[in-house]
């Protein structure tokens, strides 16, 4: 299950909440003030290949590259 990043919007309390993605935007109470204005914040995310190709790129954008790696170029 994915862990969503949310902030309340009258307290500013951010936090995170592990949940179902048919549940991302379900209502929620703050654990700190009880407020239910809460809105779900735009993540980031960490993924590390190993020099390898990585879901969704069939194969390399250009011939700097190879294996997946586009560190050298740029993209």
């Amino acid at each position: 299950m994915p862990i969503y990043e949310y902030i309340c919007q009258d307290c500013k309390r951010e936090f995170e909440v592990i949940r179902p993605m048919n549940r991302a935007d379900a209502p929620m109470a703050c654990a700190s003030c009880g407020g239910e204005d809460i809105k779900r914040q735009i993540s980031v995310f960490y993924a590390e290949s190993g020099g390898k190709a990585v879901s969704g790129m069939s194969e390399p954008s250009c011939g700097a590259c190879a294996g997946g790696n586009c560190a050298g170029c740029g993209h």
